[in-house]
């Protein structure tokens, strides 16, 4: 049968499909995904907390990750929600508007991210090979413009990519085979050419991906030839410390990014990609306070001391 064709404009809403090929996980994936998102509420909540109470951890990589914990507050809520009520209403519709405006802050809070731990391994750069002058070269002003930066950036990426959706025709129903507006399940549902919508995510993900990469890079073998040449033990043990927690960071959302765009473009292939996106949108920001907050003694310090003293009074 013919599907019809139906202007964006005119197109006032999408079906969700989500996970209701398996009616018997909706329950256990619906407490499953709650537990994760208030784990990862109350953890990137706390790390926001611990750094602005403890006044050691005010410089320049806590700065930093205060904004990637805000960064992974802001994606997983634009995401986590919609999969929850999905999971346990028979309503699966999204607004036109809605879907393009979650494909909106998701993108760019993907791009910001990226972005963000490129920006941290110039930190880590920084500290490692230059530690006497670190908060000097690393001024809140140029921390200020780096994180300005990102910003901008991924709201100027996110921007080109919605509006290169927004402007295609959409086949009624408008059916999309995931639990969000994911970039490839919208285009799925377009009726019209989809060839420069196509071509603008290819040219800026190929651009965004080898750009953060490169940064990542050439940074950590600039820190590597550093640390190989510290002549004590001491020195390279916390040199390493302080970017292990980052490394575990980078191969994990680098690692996801790359098993959600390597996935083949097919029907039987789009169960994979709802898990990888589940891996970047629900565990990637519960786990970034964890590997930030296990490995870190400044903040463990400031988490038992508050507990500490909530305990006395």
């Amino acid at each position: 049968m013919r599907r019809n064709m139906v202007n964006q404009s005119s197109l006032t809403a999408f079906i969700l499909i989500g996970f209701s090929d398996y009616p018997h996980l909706q329950v256990p994936l619906f407490l499953a995904f709650l537990s994760i998102y208030t784990i990862t509420l109350l953890g990137n909540l706390g790390i926001i907390a611990v750094i602005r109470i403890n006044p050691k951890l005010h410089t320049p990589m806590y700065f930093f990750l205060t904004h990637l914990a805000l960064l992974d507050l802001c994606y997983s809520s634009v995401f986590t929600p919609k999969l929850l009520e999905i999971l346990v209403v028979e309503d699966r519709t999204i607004s036109f508007q809605e879907c393009m405006t979650q494909f909106f802050f998701i993108c760019a809070c993907v791009v910001i991210e990226m972005f963000m731990l490129a920006v941290m391994a110039y930190d880590r750069l920084v500290a490692v090979c230059n530690p006497l002058l670190y908060t000097v070269a690393m001024s809140r002003k140029l921390c200020s413009l780096l994180i300005a930066g990102t910003y901008l950036w991924g709201g100027l990426c996110s921007a080109i990519l919605t509006y290169s959706l927004g402007q295609l025709s959409y086949c009624a129903p408008g059916i999309i085979n995931h639990f969000g507006c994911e970039y490839s399940a919208v285009l799925s549902a377009a009726c019209s050419d989809t060839t420069f919508s196509q071509m603008a995510c290819l040219v800026i993900s190929l651009f965004n991906e080898s750009c953060s990469l490169l940064i990542t890079l050439a940074s950590y073998v600039v820190i590597v030839v550093t640390i190989l040449r510290m002549p004590s033990k001491g020195g390279l043990r916390k040199a390493f410390s302080t970017c292990a927690s980052h490394l575990t960071a980078i191969s994990i959302f680098h690692g996801v990014v790359l098993l959600l765009y390597c996935v083949p473009n097919s029907k039987s292939s789009w169960l994979l990609v709802k898990v990888s996106t589940v891996l970047f949108t629900v565990m990637i920001p519960m786990l970034n306070p964890l590997i930030y907050s296990l490995r870190n003694k400044d903040v463990k310090e400031t988490i038992r001391r508050l507990i500490h003293s909530k305990l006395l009074t």
